[in-house]
């Protein structure tokens, strides 16, 4: 009877003990090596400057994906058919992907942006068919802030579908302006006055030298193409205040900003009898 017993047991260890030592020794060190990684990718993308909320984030999916597959493999070894486990979490995760389509969509063009950082916090960018300042670069949206203080939020799918325009990913940018003056005027005066206008200005910059040219004949003006250099931060200022001061000296020396005109002519024929 003893021997019997001792036989089954044995029997039962070789059985089930060996498996059940072998599964759990899988989930122990699959548990250790899935911490690891985890912490890997996380480590990799401090590194890299990325949003905390997005690391978190990935750090959590990375070891629950590598948990799932430890966990199936230690199943397998008890002798476990998985293969109905691995298919039911398929299938839920065909559903739920099909179901959070757009939002998965934008999670992942949100990954991009704060990936390839094509812009950051403060910058005025043009993205996503709207314009403002960047305010916060969310996992879903981003949050900007419209020139007339609006809040936008734009879905990040929205912004990596489009063109992206930063306007202050560059130190320095260059004003376009266009100034018209009358047919009868000196062209070598408007020259010298708008290069005085320009060197009286600081913040325009010497390097790269402004550009000066006559652009075309217009119907009714002589246009001058006038395109100076500022840091970017300047743009707008000594855009509006080149127009005033322009304006203003152009009266002071004599020099006309003509307008369309139109000349009218009227021609009476006699009435026929």
């Amino acid at each position: 009877m003893d021997a019997i017993s001792a036989d089954k047991v044995i029997e039962l260890v070789q059985t089930y003990g060996l498996p059940l030592i072998w599964a759990i020794i899988i989930f122990v060190i699959g548990r250790i090596v899935s911490g690891v990684l985890a912490n890997g990718v996380a480590k990799m993308m401090h590194k890299s400057r990325v949003d905390e909320t997005l690391v978190k984030f990935a750090r959590s999916l990375t070891y629950i994906a590598l948990m799932t597959f430890v966990v199936l493999a230690a199943l397998s070894k008890l002798g476990i058919q998985t293969t109905s486990f691995a298919a039911v979490i398929a299938a839920a995760g065909l559903a739920i992907g099909l179901s959070l389509q757009g939002t998965l969509g934008n999670f992942s063009s949100g990954v991009m942006l704060i990936l390839f950082r094509p812009f950051k916090v403060g910058d005025f960018v043009d993205a996503g068919g709207v314009s403002g300042i960047i305010e916060e670069i969310q996992i879903f949206s981003t949050k900007m802030r419209s020139p007339d203080n609006k809040e936008i939020i734009v879905p990040n799918g929205q912004i990596i579908g489009t063109t992206i325009t930063n306007y202050s990913a560059k130190e320095t940018r260059r004003v376009d302006m266009v100034v018209g003056v009358s047919y009868s005027d000196d062209l070598k005066k408007v020259r010298s006055v708008i290069e005085d206008l320009l060197n009286q200005d600081a913040r325009i910059l010497a390097d790269p030298a402004p550009t000066i040219g006559v652009l075309e004949l217009g119907d009714s003006s002589i246009n001058f193409a006038v395109r100076p250099w500022v840091k970017s931060g300047d743009y707008w200022p000594v855009l509006f205040d080149f127009h005033e001061n322009v304006k203003l000296r152009f009266d002071a020396e004599g020099i006309s900003i003509p307008f369309p005109q139109r000349d009218i002519h009227i021609v009476k024929e006699d009435a026929v009898a």
